[in-house]
């Protein structure tokens, strides 16, 4: 029976767990991952006492300070104790911790929890460079920012403009007031950062109009589940409605999304989407994690998590100390992630992301089609990850760039037009 519960066979090892001493070996990822679903198939079968006794299991294993897979099962144990509560009642398993409490950054430090690692800047990079590339010659450039890094993508496209041979074009943002409430937060009001970004643009001599359009609930770090529900439909209302954009002839519109679709509702994607494609942009840029996690089935979701968000918890190791503030903060958001795709249901406002494959799949469906990076912008990627550790790299998946972490896929990017 040991040897059973050791290599993750059977419901009977996990049930007689109380006479069991496991072993050490445990620890490592495959076996981790068979007790994670051994949990995940009772509470889809509504057996409390085996997924109480797997996450006993499992408690025993996981350590916010141990090793990668230790660290990541600690977050996950958290996302199915706080599942196992609501579906069973306090009764079925042993209450949650509470979730550590989030706390708005300042400015310097969302820019340095950005640097730490290029999950985010290699979004940035690769889409500055498509953007340039499409709105050259453009006299006027005005860019629709979805994106939850609160406009930390635009200071090097503002520097890059302002080396544009003849000249620097007019450039206007947009961004919406609604968005997911989600790591990073940021203490800033967005008129604020738009006064910044635009005292960054004149010393830089590009003029800048900074917008944002108020549509829809509030998403401070206090919004609703509710509000977080029907954010899509809020941003579809705002995209589809123009004289909210204040869109204007002569100006090359640019959509970006950066880590936005995963918030959208599986089923309301098409419909934003077409949103999108109403608007008539000269190009839309779309950043997000490749990994496919919205499977209805609560177990792929959880092997999902364990063999993707491992990435980022193994590449922390190289970048920072473990007691690193910013460090922290990356491996909380990654836990909030996690309790979103394991703890939520979709009618709670999931976040659901799909791999670039599949976005690229549904971009062609909805009339668009992909735009290639040319070899400036793979190369602005390359000297991106020249800065960081050696692990980092990037590969080219058709017409799209991915970041990759020991050669697993962890972020994509790509540019679509209007076909």
């Amino acid at each position: 029976m040991e040897q059973e519960l050791r290599t993750g066979g059977g419901g009977g090892g996990l049930r007689a767990h109380s006479s069991v001493c496991f072993s050490c070996a445990l620890i490592d990822g495959p076996r981790i991952q068979q007790l994670l679903l051994h949990c995940a198939a009772a509470l889809e079968s509504n057996d409390v006492t085996l997924a109480q006794q797997a996450m006993w299991v499992l408690n025993n294993i996981a350590s916010s300070q141990g090793d990668p897979n230790q660290r990541l099962t600690s977050w996950l144990l958290r996302a199915l104790v706080a599942r196992a509560c609501r579906l069973c009642g306090p009764a079925g398993a042993t209450q949650a911790a509470p979730a550590p409490r989030e706390r708005a950054m300042s400015v310097t430090e969302l820019a340095e929890y950005v640097d730490l690692t290029p999950w985010h800047r290699f979004g940035f990079t690769a889409s500055n460079g498509a953007i340039l590339r499409a709105v050259a010659g453009s006299a006027a450039v005005h860019v629709v920012d979805l994106s939850v890094t609160r406009c930390m993508q635009w200071p090097t496209l503002i520097d890059m403009m302002s080396k544009r041979p003849g000249g620097p074009p007019a450039l206007r943002i947009t961004v919406p007031s609604a968005r997911p409430a989600v790591p990073p937060l940021l203490g800033v009001p967005d008129e604020e950062l738009g006064v910044r970004l635009a005292n960054f643009a004149k010393s830089k001599g590009v003029q800048l109009e900074f917008n944002v359009v108020s549509k829809g609930p509030s998403t401070s770090p206090t919004s609703s589940t509710k509000n977080k529900a029907t954010l899509c439909q809020d941003l579809a209302s705002v995209l589809s409605d123009p004289p909210s954009l204040a869109l204007r002839d002569g100006e090359a519109l640019v959509v970006n999304c950066q880590s936005w679709i995963r918030h959208v509702a599986p089923g309301s994607r098409d419909a934003f989407l077409d949103a999108v494609r109403a608007l008539n942009p000269c190009l839309v840029t779309v950043t997000d994690e490749d990994a496919d996690l919205d499977s209805p089935s609560l177990a792929s979701r959880i092997e999902g998590c364990f063999n993707f968000h491992w990435i980022l918890f193994d590449a922390l190791d190289t970048s920072a100390p473990r007691d690193s503030p910013r460090r922290v903060e990356h491996e909380a958001a990654v836990g909030r992630k996690i309790e979103s795709v394991v703890g939520a249901d979709d009618a709670d406002g999931a976040e659901r992301s799909e791999s670039g494959a599949r976005l690229a799949e549904r971009m062609q469906r909805n009339g668009f089609a992909g735009v290639a990076f040319d070899e400036e912008a793979a190369g602005e990627v390359r000297r991106l990850l020249s800065e960081h550790a050696t692990g980092w790299g990037v590969k080219r998946e058709e017409d799209m760039l991915v970041l990759t972490w020991k050669g697993h896929g962890a972020v994509y990017t790509g540019a679509w037009a209007p076909s």
